[in-house]
């Protein structure tokens, strides 16, 4: 079935500083860039797909998606996945499904930022990182922390995530 903007490009190719990027909140304090989206591409199956980067030392908070799928595929850097409370280490190539409603949540290591893609089927994941995160131009300098928005709540209801986690992870 077709689901998307039949007005959009059915090919696309995004050089290496394209997509949209966004600098993001504590406490992953890195950045997205989101590389294909149904905004963006004509799609007959919505998924959004990107990268993320995460400052060492931080973390993607512990969440779930209800109804989404997920695939990350490590580029660079080292780190953790904790699934449904078990922790795994994560390398470059390394790639973690997630079906949905499962806990996971992803740490960078002390010493290197932790780089993966990403893809959520269906897409919607683009329009959270939007919603909470600042515009980014590649090359910027990161600026410092920043909060995450105080109706973060609600733009993870709204979005791709299921009821919030009490975020109670203390680094080893």
């Amino acid at each position: 079935m077709e689901t998307a903007d039949k007005t959009l490009p059915d090919v696309m190719v995004v050089p290496p500083d394209g997509g949209e990027h966004y600098w993001q909140p504590v406490p992953a304090n890195g950045h997205i860039n989101v590389r294909l989206a149904p905004h963006m591409v004509h799609m007959t199956h919505r998924f959004g797909f990107g990268t993320q980067t995460v400052a060492p030392g931080c973390y993607v908070r512990e969440h779930t998606h209800p109804d989404h799928d997920e695939v990350i595929h490590v580029v660079s850097g080292t780190g953790k996945a904790v699934l449904n409370g078990e922790e795994r280490e994560i390398v470059p190539g390394t790639t973690v499904y997630i079906g949905k409603t499962n806990r996971h949540m992803f740490i960078a290591s002390d010493n290197a930022e932790l780089t993966f893609a990403w893809i959520l089927v269906p897409n919607g994941l683009e329009t959270f990182f939007k919603e909470i995160g600042r515009p980014m131009r590649p090359g910027d300098p990161a600026p410092e922390p920043f909060p995450r928005p105080e109706n973060v709540h609600e733009i993870e209801r709204r979005t791709v995530f299921g009821e919030p986690i009490a975020d109670t992870y203390k680094k080893s």
